[in-house]
């Protein structure tokens, strides 16, 4: 059983244009990500998925530099893209990673996929009280195909899970929850302000050859509290509810 990590990836977001190409502490946000991923043990490959759209041509020159595999697809169907990616990749199990966590933690990601490989899923993420970015969800191919096949909702394309998530008599799912009191924290890049906060968290904490954990972050912040401030005001999965409310669904009703 093959398991690949797909890190999904573009230079055209609407609040940090370029963000996966940012550097932190000298290195752009994509080699973390893929320095910190190479860490896994439970992963048989890593891919990036990128759109065709010329200005990814930087993520693809990025994927060059550093010998990673990428794949270019569709810009607005990320589903197809994955579908596409994984089916180029023979993977029957994908682990559904996005190019904005850069401090995405390799112990984290081997226990989201220990667990699904420890039982019979279609879909099994990281749930709880985690911070935003280490964000990890894994997939069974079968799974991936029957959504790309019969998912109509454009945020159902656009996100990719949301379909399988919505139809638990269908597709078996798990959660693992590592983590209690930490939802409050944000880790993810989505805004000049989560750039600022994770610029200090990698000056304090990232050594050229080795990584840093989520134990450390935590432990930082709690040392300087006044750093948490920072990010506080933004939503959590912002693009995802804006989706949503775009085609005119209301997760209250």
């Amino acid at each position: 059983m093959r398991t690949v990590a797909i890190v999904q990836a573009r230079m055209s977001s609407s609040r940090l244009p370029g963000k996966v190409l940012k550097v932190l502490a000298g290195k752009p946000v994509l080699y973390h990500i893929y320095e910190r991923l190479s860490e896994c043990r439970l992963l048989d490959a890593i891919v990036f998925a990128t759109s065709t759209e010329e200005t990814d041509n930087p993520i693809a020159l990025f994927c060059e530099e550093v010998g990673a595999p990428c794949f270019r697809g569709d810009l607005a169907d990320v589903l197809d893209r994955y579908y596409q990616t994984a089916l180029k990749n023979d993977a029957d199990v994908i682990v559904r990673i996005t190019g904005d966590c850069p401090v995405i933690d390799p112990v984290v990601v081997d226990a989201v996929v220990a667990g699904f490989l420890s039982g019979n899923y279609d879909f099994y993420g990281l749930g709880g009280e985690f911070p935003d970015g280490l964000d990890c969800t894994v997939f069974s191919f079968k799974a991936i195909q029957k959504a790309w096949k019969e998912s109509i909702l454009l945020s159902d394309r656009e996100h990719v899970g949301p379909y399988i998530e919505r139809n638990p008599e269908v597709f078996k799912s798990g959660v693992l929850e590592l983590f209690v009191g930490l939802s409050s924290m944000r880790w993810t890049l989505d805004e000049p302000q989560d750039f600022e906060l994770l610029s200090l968290i990698y000056t304090e904490l990232y050594k050229q050859g080795t990584i840093f954990y989520t134990h450390q972050i935590v432990e930082f912040l709690k040392i300087n509290p006044s750093l948490l401030k920072i990010n506080s005001n933004i939503i959590r999965n912002e693009g995802y509810l804006k989706s949503l409310l775009a085609e005119g669904i209301n997760l209250d009703d």
